[in-house]
């Protein structure tokens, strides 16, 4: 009743001299000793005559349920904000519990304005909309932060607020909640250091197979819960620094689908240093290390005959009667029949800059890997591309921005994590900067129809990877569909064994017309080669002659019907200079 909580601002305004500051304040004082002392008398007469009056008059039941009314009353008026007045009992564990006072001190330490300011005048500065509970093996909080205060201000801060918590950086994780303002944060405190934490053993790690049409784990959230992935139907992009386990992860997903023995699988390891050949040379169909001129001849020879594929895969689809196939796009049911040649394939390619950023085919990979990537998932092919520097230039923006699953571990920079994670990630808090050096195999996951999650993904060593690799090899021998380079068969480039684009070009474009449609072109292509350009379309002829210097553009031609038109295509005195640089004799024409 003595209003003692006041009288430090009365002192220091007697230290200040301010006269009228403490004139104020006595009166404020008076004011409220005056209330107090009258509530307290009241209640004292009132309640000391109710509760004689209960105890004299009342029953036994009444008086039981009045004492019960007034406990819970008591009890409540002293929870703390963050406790229910009842509790469960709960698995004690060696980490000190997450309590509201905790969680208050450590967002009060974040040196956020906003917060400091409602905490300065004796208020929480974080409201919680539920209790702290147990979440798995952990602690998880919830509430909403002051006005202006977003959770992306405590995820960039989230080692101090790790400080703050007195908890290792690896056990704390500030998340926003979908559908909510920006303001609302789950802070979820771990018992345990996320990448030293143990975790559940891999169902696939010592038998089993795959169905690459059904969810499959490959990591584990957090609180320790299996996150899944289904690899069909997508194209995935994998970013990170070097050394946080960028082509593990992407070896990982390619174990899991060697384990369909219906996939047919395209490795290629650009950095060289054999991480992929657990799969590659195991079961792979076509597989490369390295960065050599043959090897990138190697891979887009490979490329070009999927391209041709994928066309081949559109006009079957196209043609199978809607009972068949009703949403236009491979099913597992498709995959099961041989003669449809339907299977999965998958494409995994680590330190994909490398074929980005060559100096002579960069482009031709691009308009070829950009088209798998926006057309492929339907027809049952899947890319999937790792790089350790995600820009505009390893990872080009028709590819990034069509990806529907994106993997991105450690980055340093706002740029590098929206080329992975997608355009303002960063800014609506999800940060694959925060993660620290020893977060390896760590990442932010999008995809699978759900918003962003942090994942560990399973770790598979290298022998442990042969194993399993071993595994799917007898799994395909079983089944009859082990082919190409794992077992044994030499791919030869047929457009290129044995034969001359830009001399096949001028077989069948006579000088007599020396500007021609590319739609004609590739059709006499055709009849001239039915095994080497049948099928082929102006666009891919187009691609193929970028690597020689030519590029198609409008010409002026005649149908059949003798109506002009400009449509694209070649000048055949393009194609003589080319062959003449090519060949060191201006005189070829």
């Amino acid at each position: 009743m003595s209003d003692r909580e006041g009288e430090p601002v009365r002192l220091a305004s007697v230290r200040r001299e301010d006269a009228a500051e403490y004139l104020k304040l006595s009166r404020q004082r008076d004011g409220r000793v005056r209330l107090r002392t009258l509530v307290a008398v009241l209640g004292m007469f009132v309640g000391l005559g109710v509760a004689l009056a209960i105890y004299v008059l009342a029953p036994g039941w009444l008086q039981a349920l009045s004492m019960g009314v007034l406990l819970l009353a008591l009890g409540s008026a002293g929870t703390q904000a963050d406790a229910p007045v009842i509790t469960r009992a709960v698995e004690m564990t060696k980490a000190p519990k997450l309590t509201s006072d905790i969680v208050l001190r450590a967002l009060g330490a974040l040196g956020i304005t906003a917060i400091n300011q409602v905490q300065s005048k004796g208020r929480d500065g974080f409201t919680f909309t539920a209790p702290i509970t147990r979440d798995g093996p952990g602690w998880r909080a919830e509430g909403d932060l002051p006005y202006g205060v977003t959770v992306t201000d405590v995820i960039e801060r989230r080692d101090k607020l790790a400080s703050g918590l007195r908890r290792p950086l690896g056990c704390v994780w500030p998340e926003a909640v979908p559908d909510e303002h920006t303001g609302r944060l789950v802070l979820w405190v771990g018992d345990q250091d996320m990448s030293t934490a143990t975790k559940p053993a891999w169902p696939l790690i010592k038998g089993g197979s795959v169905d690459l049409f059904k969810p499959v784990s490959f990591g584990t959230d957090q609180r320790g819960r299996w996150v899944e992935i289904t690899l069909m139907y997508i194209a995935g992009v994998i970013g990170a620094i070097p050394r946080m386990g960028k082509t593990f992860l992407l070896r990982l997903l390619l174990l899991i689908a060697a384990l369909d023995n219906r996939a047919e699988l395209h490795t290629y390891d650009l950095k060289g240093t054999g991480d992929l050949d657990p799969v590659g040379e195991r079961v792979s169909h076509r597989h490369r290390a390295g960065d050599d001129d043959e090897d990138i001849e190697y891979a887009l020879a490979d490329l070009r005959e999927l391209r041709t594929e994928l066309r081949r895969r559109a006009k079957m689809i196209r043609s199978l009667p809607r009972d068949i196939c009703p949403e236009s796009k491979v099913t597992s049911e498709l995959a099961n029949k041989p003669k449809l040649g339907l299977h999965p394939i998958v494409i995994g390619v680590d330190e994909c800059q490398v074929w980005f950023e060559h100096p002579k085919h960069g482009g031709e990979f691009e308009e070829i890997c950009t088209d798998l990537v926006k057309r492929g998932p339907a027809t049952g092919i899947v890319l999937l591309l790792a790089t350790q520097r995600p820009d505009a230039k390893a990872l080009p923006t028709g590819i990034s921005a069509n990806a529907s699953a994106r993997w991105c571990l450690k980055v340093m920079g706002q740029l590098e994590n929206d080329m992975v994670l997608g355009t303002s990630s960063y800014k609506r808090g999800i940060r694959a900067t925060m993660f620290s050096w020893k977060d390896k195999g760590i990442h932010y996951f999008v995809g699978e129809g759900s918003d962003a999650r942090i994942v560990s993904s399973v770790y598979v060593d290298a022998p442990t990877a042969e194993v399993i690799g071993l595994r799917a090899r007898r799994l395909r021998e079983a089944a009859g569909t082990l082919t190409g380079h794992a077992a044994g068969e030499v791919f030869e480039d047929r457009e290129s064994s044995g034969f001359d684009l830009l001399a096949d070009i001028l077989a069948v474009v006579p000088a007599e017309e020396p500007k021609l449609w590319s739609e004609v072109v590739v059709a006499r292509l055709a009849e001239l080669r039915p095994d080497v350009y049948g099928g082929w379309e102006p666009e891919q002829l187009a691609a193929a002659l970028k690597p020689h210097g030519v590029s198609t553009g409008q010409v002026w031609g005649k149908t059949e019907a003798g109506k002009g038109a400009n449509r694209r295509g070649i000048e055949r005195s393009h194609i003589l200079t080319m062959i003449a640089e090519r060949d060191g004799n201006r005189d070829a024409s």
